[in-house]
């Protein structure tokens, strides 16, 4: 499995990257990533959110897109804040639904909306990326 990339971007704004195969056990080090990026950023505060929400940006892309690896992105945009990105090859923008109490499925752009700052999707030429912001105390 390729190693996660951690770079600056021109910005400043530090990041990490992981390219991973579109299966299910890909969440594992999707959660690894995120909780890696927030120690080392001295963020802990926003590593189980952040977890939670990469597991469910994650599962979506595992369903719905179409080749066989996905993208998770966990940047630094400012010292208290916490973006997670999870990049596919589909175009078709996540919906959010209001599943009924006897659906299995459904609730997990719900999830993230209710533990994010701000949530949305950036369209790509070849794809989009989905991605939710988390902001901390301020410790970093």
């Amino acid at each position: 499995m390729p190693q996660p990339a951690t770079r600056v971007r021109r910005t400043g704004h530090p990041w990490y990257g992981e390219t991973l195969p579109r299966r299910p056990e890909s969440a594992a080090p999707a959660r690894r990533l995120v909780r890696a990026a927030c120690a080392a950023w001295r963020l802990d505060d926003l590593a189980e959110d952040g977890a939670l929400i990469v597991s469910e940006l994650v599962s979506n892309a595992i369903q719905h897109a179409r080749r066989g690896s996905i993208r998770v992105v966990v940047e630094r945009p400012d010292a208290t804040c916490v973006r997670i990105g999870v990049v596919d090859f589909s175009k078709d923008l996540p919906v959010r639904r209001a599943p009924g109490p006897e659906d299995e499925g459904g609730r997990g752009l719900a999830l993230v909306a209710a533990l994010a700052t701000h949530w949305g999707t950036e369209p790509l030429p070849w794809g989009k990326q989905v991605w939710a912001e988390l902001h901390g105390k301020g410790r970093g």
